[in-house]
């Protein structure tokens, strides 16, 4: 008897494309785990990610611990989203470990948006939530945008294209 096996959801686009908010909806929708990378950093390390040199290094300490849980809710039969971003092929390597590794169905959704629709996202951001002005601001979106590579079929991701208005 086959043991099912949980749908994870992962999500890529640029800083403001809307990858929490989708994640967030989605997650509600299909009454699914919802794991946030924000909220667990802010949780374990207040006030300490001011600059992307913090980000990086308490996401690489997080990482361990995210992935061996997200694979027992996997193997639990329960569907998780993961709003950790897929933004680069070092993130995505890693994230594609997490659901191969158990052989559990994925889906990467792709939020393509354009550089200025993204910055206006950021702009209204820092408006509504005003814990976020010192990160999120232009220099902050054009650092994190130098990284980020839009993913590809070959990468081995089931990919689907949305746009942030779909969700």
């Amino acid at each position: 008897m086959n043991t099912p096996v949980g749908m994870l959801t992962l999500f890529c686009g640029k800083m403001g494309a809307g990858k929490s908010t989708a994640a967030r909806q989605l997650a509600e929708e299909s009454h699914s785990i919802l794991l946030s990378e924000d909220d667990w950093l802010a949780a374990l390390y207040p006030e300490q990610i001011r600059t992307l040199e913090n980000y990086i290094e308490f996401s690489a300490r997080l990482k361990p611990q995210v992935k061996p849980l997200v694979q027992s809710i996997l193997c639990a039969g329960t569907d998780v989203v993961m709003d950790f971003p897929a933004n680069t092929l070092a993130q995505r390597a890693w994230l594609r470990s997490i659901f191969s590794e158990v052989k559990a169905p994925h889906k990467l959704v792709y939020l393509a948006l354009s550089d200025e629709e993204c910055l206006k996202q950021i702009a209204q951001r820092r408006i509504e939530q005003a814990e976020r002005t010192a990160t999120d601001t232009r220099d902050m979106f054009e650092q994190l945008t130098r990284y980020f590579v839009a993913p590809t079929p070959s990468e081995g991701f089931h990919i689907v294209l949305e746009r942030w208005a779909d969700y």
